[in-house]
């Protein structure tokens, strides 16, 4: 079985019971803390404290090597080691420490990578358009996004770069630079229901006469980008699938190496899918290290 099969989000929200957190359900089957977050930091960590593993903060990698064995050589002396898991996630929010290390090791050993964007990210919007919709920053639809023969029904915030919100988010992950997007502004075919102040910018731009059905059902957008990877939630691309066991994680290649998480080239959707993989290809990686 692949590693989505062999740890389901029912085995993690076992976990999160046996350590008595509260949760509750708000949308689309996504579960949050009752409390913070940090409960799950604090659960995740017990975890490891009750298998005695060992954490090293501030604990710099200058280099990895393979004789036999791994030797993985840091800023506080080299380690050696029989097995090596990569967990360093992708190139999302650098201001948390973000690097392209996974990928470096990756290729170091001759394992592919495919190419990386940010994805679940706010697209920005140039030109007239992009500053008299600046204006409706705060201002959100219920709307349908779509691009490349994918859409999303979710909320479209404007912002004062362009546009952002649940459905924007999505949409993201399939959008490439020069892709337009169209924007079906009220998909429930009741015109009452758009915010005034995005009507009376909607007159500003394309005129008093130009909110006809036709035009706001298919209002068609092309962004000058996105707001990149200091607010992207995941990347997209990665070390490619085809390089690893899908049961174990291991570099088909290179026995021993094992690559996990967000370094992988697999993306999900918004709402605790990237979690579930990041628990997921953890497990059975473990299972076997």
């Amino acid at each position: 079985k692949s590693a989505l099969a062999r740890y389901t989000p029912e085995d993690f929200i076992r976990m999160v019971r046996r350590h008595r957190i509260a949760y509750h359900e708000k949308k689309l089957g996504q579960l949050f803390c009752d409390g913070t977050s940090q409960q799950v930091i604090d659960m995740l960590l017990k975890e490891c404290a009750d298998v005695g593993v060992e954490l090293r903060a501030g604990c710099k990698v200058s280099g990895v090597r393979k004789d036999e064995r791994f030797f993985v050589s840091t800023n506080s002396g080299e380690f050696e080691s029989r097995s090596l898991v990569i967990a360093s996630g992708g190139l999302s929010i650098p201001k948390i420490g973000a690097t392209d290390f996974g990928y470096s090791i990756a290729r170091q050993f001759g394992l592919r990578v495919v190419e990386t964007r940010p994805a679940l990210v706010p697209l920005t919007l140039g030109g007239d358009e992009g500053r008299t919709l600046s204006e409706l920053s705060g201002v959100s639809l219920n709307a349908t996004v779509a691009c490349r023969g994918v859409s999303f029904r979710e909320n479209v915030l404007f912002t004062h770069r362009g546009l952002s919100g649940p459905a924007i988010l999505q949409i993201s992950s399939f959008w490439r630079p020069g892709d337009a997007i169209v924007i079906d502004a009220f998909p429930d075919m009741d015109r009452r229901s758009l915010p005034r102040r995005f009507v009376r910018k909607w007159r500003d731009l394309y005129g008093p006469n130009a909110e006809t059905p036709e035009r706001l059902h298919q209002w068609t957008l092309v962004p000058s980008g996105s707001e990149g990877y200091a607010r992207a939630e995941v990347t997209l691309g990665g070390v490619d699938t085809i390089e690893l066991s899908s049961k174990t994680m291991e570099a088909r290649s290179v026995p021993g190496l094992y690559f996990i998480g967000e370094v992988v080239d697999v993306t999900g959707q918004l709402g605790g899918f990237n979690f579930q993989w990041a628990w997921a290809s953890g497990f059975v990686a473990g299972q076997y290290v």
